[in-house]
């Protein structure tokens, strides 16, 4: 058989012949479609009403201005639409299923889109087929193939006999496999036939899942919110419409100046908000090697109190090498990659070979089949000159392998055993003494960090085989230590969660030496103990939760016990994440607060069942993914804080001077005109903002906290109190000094422009001043700033817009009393966010208290 695969340049070509393997779906949203779903928004009504009143009155150019204004307002709502939409393209690229293909000799890891015909593809236990093929190497390979039969008994395979075209899904013993089926057990080669449309699932159609996904607590929050402003704006406007056009007769104006209210009361922002940052968020959480499969993960990250990680491969680079052998008691060192390996070890070395997989995916199997093809005269005799006759794989039951083989040059069979040592002294039968001494050097050699594994042979005659490896009467021959480095970013990253107040807990198969040492290296506190997989089954649900909140390492953990700790960590009241890679590893993924699946050497099971896909398995990643989830939530809020707050002093000016009878400030063109600020402001800048200098060095945030909580809406409420009354006084004052309702009005909405671009610069921390935060970067705020400041400047001197705005010319020293009045505002926003803080900082998760449990408190 061909091992070698297409080549790369074969691949691409075909790409471009047959296309991607992917089924046609709806994908994102087109241009038209963005375009008429903001026509049909609140907003896009009011301007529209409000210039069709102006047609009323006889209006024409403002109806034109505000026609205008729909179109710039629809561009820039359709620009952020789009923005969204890409990031979402991106995620829902990255999400595609992934498959192993070999090409040019060389096993990697490749889209499945971009799969072909004639690729040589690796099946593995919990991978989907990612398109239809035929088998052409198979060990006990297994298929749930109820995706395409609704049979949900899995089905037997074979390889492939002849050239048979293929059959339908369904039957034992066929050499057929087909995309989309489920891989429950085995593994095994296949070449591929027919990709996306033209496969078995592709006749009968599938629309891929699509990812928005805003249907959590927080946006029910948001939209709740919305009506009840939408409710009580309605009621105000309507009751200022008939109080103007009784008190003053004109009913016309009277009804636009309820829109103009209502569009000022109604905060279509926030919605908005919560759909842009929360996509971009994931967006960049991609770019951080973390695939956010469920959007709302994005900020749960930030909730995170506890960590739930396995060691291999996400805290050690899953590069094991043989380090360490003992044959007959005596142990010999390998402290190069390149060392010659003692005769005294071959035995030991080829029948570990034999207990594995011929063409092993496993970084323990390849490490002994590397050492093999170095010092054993290469490794491809065992093909030439045995014959596999039957494998007895791992269980729960029993931690260990064997295969039997048969001699091309003799009829006896050979059994080779391979696995856990205590698994392998248990087969061996060996005496108290014997096993007490395998006991001490595996505990010596674990103690040393090593990854020890027993290996054991038998002889039978060719006759029947036993039902189980117990029936066998092996002879033990030794024990291999395997050495995985720990990841040079573990450490720091260990020491980063604990200094944000989330606890790491170590969750391995290993010897529970292996893992208290690697626990040490990487600062994980072993004062707890270490808690093993037997010892969890002894123990109650109870008394498993009083264990769990002290101990932050398990070892010799299966992946059913996974979940009993997921839901004990739960019960004590912890926000749990939790990484997983194999099947059995699914419903603890889906149990967890957080699922994490690993991206490189993860199933696609394990895949579907998590929030959020590691790419590269570096445990580094997730703590960068809670940094950033911290900073999407902290945006979030400062966004949602700035929109409320900017509309309390326009709903102010649209409504005091109507109550009060003096001429209008606002009308529906100057709330379309803030709204071109407001828009951008409150979901592009917000969602650029660089995360706080604190954000990791404060408590998990208690995810049942309320988004708008009382801090937080006094604060907005004050802000935009303190902007409203600045800009009612600069209006009241110029009226009482006599000036022209043009005057007056230019003068206010100036302030209210620069008090809208002050609420911006103090929301961009909670914790420093608006000039302090001039220091750090955000390429959204310059052009957002620089585009306000110049339309201002064209509404205050272009006279056609000047006349259109009804404002009069400000000279110098108008300017410095704006200038002066926002200066004002923005000194009263910082000072209430300094004592909204002093009275009591953000609600935290109270400390859990664990033997990993950092700081809690703020």
């Amino acid at each position: 058989m061909n091992l070698r695969g297409l080549s790369d340049a074969e691949a691409a070509a075909r790409l471009r012949l047959w296309g991607p393997n992917e089924l046609r779906t709806g994908g994102g949203r087109s241009l038209f479609r963005i375009g008429w779903q903001v026509a049909s928004e609140p907003m896009f009504v009011l301007l529209v009403a409000s210039g069709a009143v102006y047609l009323l009155i006889g209006g024409l150019r403002d109806a034109l201005a505000l026609l205008g204004f729909v179109f710039v307002v629809m561009g820039l709502t359709m620009y952020q639409e789009r923005k969204t939409e890409r990031a979402l393209a991106a995620l829902r690229d990255l999400s595609s299923p992934r498959a192993i293909v070999i090409r040019g000799g060389v096993q990697k890891r490749v889209p499945g889109r971009e799969v072909v015909p004639g690729d040589l593809i690796v099946l593995t236990e919990g991978d989907r087929v990612p398109a239809d093929g035929v088998l052409r190497a198979s060990t006990n390979l297994t298929i749930d193939e109820s995706i395409l039969t609704g049979e949900s008994v899995p089905v037997r395979k074979r390889v492939a006999a002849g050239a048979a075209g293929p059959v339908r899904p369904g039957g034992d013993d066929q050499p057929f496999v087909f995309s989309g089926t489920l891989i429950v057990g085995g593994q095994g080669m296949a070449d591929v036939q027919a990709t996306g449309e033209r496969t078995a699932i592709g006749g009968i159609g599938e629309a891929v899942r699509g990812i928005r996904d805003t249907g959590t607590p927080l946006g029910r929050e948001v939209r709740q919110l919305v009506r009840r402003m939408a409710g009580l704006g309605l009621a105000i406007c309507l009751l200022l419409a008939v109080a103007y056009g009784l008190t003053r007769g004109d009913w016309l104006n009277g009804l636009l100046a309820s829109l103009t209210l209502a569009m000022a009361v109604l905060p279509e922002e926030l919605p908005v908000v919560l759909t842009v940052v929360l996509a971009l968020g994931a967006w960049r959480l991609s770019r951080q090697q973390v695939l956010a499969r469920r959007i709302p993960a994005v900020e749960t990250l930030g909730a995170a109190t506890v960590l739930c990680v396995d060691k291999t491969g996400t805290l050690t680079l899953n590069r094991m090498s043989v380090r360490a052998l003992v044959v007959d008691g005596r142990r010999y060192v390998l402290e190069e990659a390149g060392e010659r390996l003692p005769d005294a070890c071959h035995e030991l070395l080829e029948f570990a070979i034999l207990a594995g997989h011929r063409h092993p995916f496993d970084p323990m199997e390849r490490a002994f089949t590397a050492l093999g093809d170095r010092t054993l005269a290469g490794t491809e005799h065992i093909d030439r000159d045995w014959t596999l006759v039957r494998e007895y794989p791992l269980s729960d039951e029993l931690l260990a392998m064997s295969r039997v083989w048969r001699a091309t040059d003799g009829n006896g069979l050979v059994v080779a055993a391979k696995g856990a040592p205590e698994a392998i002294v248990d087969l061996c039968h060996l005496e108290a003494p014997a096993s007490a001494a395998v006991e001490a050097l595996v505990r010596g050699m674990a103690d040393e960090g090593l990854r020890v594994l027993g290996v054991a042979r038998s002889r039978r005659p060719a006759s029947d085989l036993p039902g189980g490896q117990h029936d066998f009467p092996f002879e033990f021959l030794g024990l291999i230590g395997l050495a995985d480095p720990i990841r040079p970013t573990a450490a720091p990253a260990v020491a980063e969660c604990r200094e944000a107040g989330i606890r790491v807990v170590m969750m391995t198969g290993d010897y529970p030496a292996t893992a208290r040492r690697i626990a040490l290296e990487i600062g994980l506190p072993t004062a707890g103990g270490t808690l093993t997989g037997a010892e969890l089954d002894a123990l109650s649900d109870e008394a498993l939760r009083a264990r769990a909140a002290t101990v932050d390492v398990f070892a010799r953990v299966l992946p059913e016990q996974k979940l009993r700790l997921v839901q004990a960590l739960k019960a004590d009241g912890e926000v749990v994440a939790m990484t997983g890679d194999g099947v059995n590893d699914a419903p603890a993924l889906k149990a967890a607060h957080i699922g994490i699946a690993m991206g490189e050497r993860g199933t696609d099971v394990a895949r579907e069942a998590a929030d959020l896909v590691l790419l590269d398995d570096d445990f580094s990643s997730i703590v960068r993914a809670v940094r950033l989830g911290r900073r999407v939530f902290d945006n979030l809020k400062k966004a949602m804080a700035y929109v409320i707050a900017v509309h309390v002093p326009i709903i102010g000016m649209s409504l005091l001077p109507v109550l009060l009878g003096w001429p209008l400030v606002l009308r529906p063109v100057h709330v379309a005109f803030l709204e071109l600020i407001i828009d951008p402001a409150s979901s592009l800048v917000f969602e650029a903002e660089p995360g706080e200098p604190d954000s990791m060095r404060r408590p998990p945030r208690d995810p049942r906290d309320p988004l708008f909580g009382w801090r937080m809406l006094a604060l907005s409420l004050l802000q935009g109190g303190g902007a409203l009354a600045v800009a009612f006084a600069v209006f009241g004052l110029a009226l009482l000094r006599g000036d022209a309702a043009g005057d007056a009005r230019a003068l206010t909405f100036t302030t209210l422009v620069l008090c809208n671009l002050g609420l911006i610069f103090s929301n961009r921390s909670r914790s420093r001043s608006a000039l302090a935060t001039l220091r750090s970067a955000n390429r959204m705020l310059g052009g957002v700033t620089g585009g306000a400041l110049g339309l201002l400047a064209a509404v205050l001197y272009v006279p056609a817009l000047r006349a259109l705005f009804g404002f009069s010319t400000l000279h110098a020293a108008d300017l410095g009393i704006c200038l002066a009045a926002a200066a004002v505002s923005v000194a009263w926003s910082d000072l209430v966010k300094v004592r909204i803080a002093a009275a009591g900082a953000p609600s935290s998760r109270p400390a859990s208290g664990g033997a990993g449990s950092g700081p809690r408190a703020v």
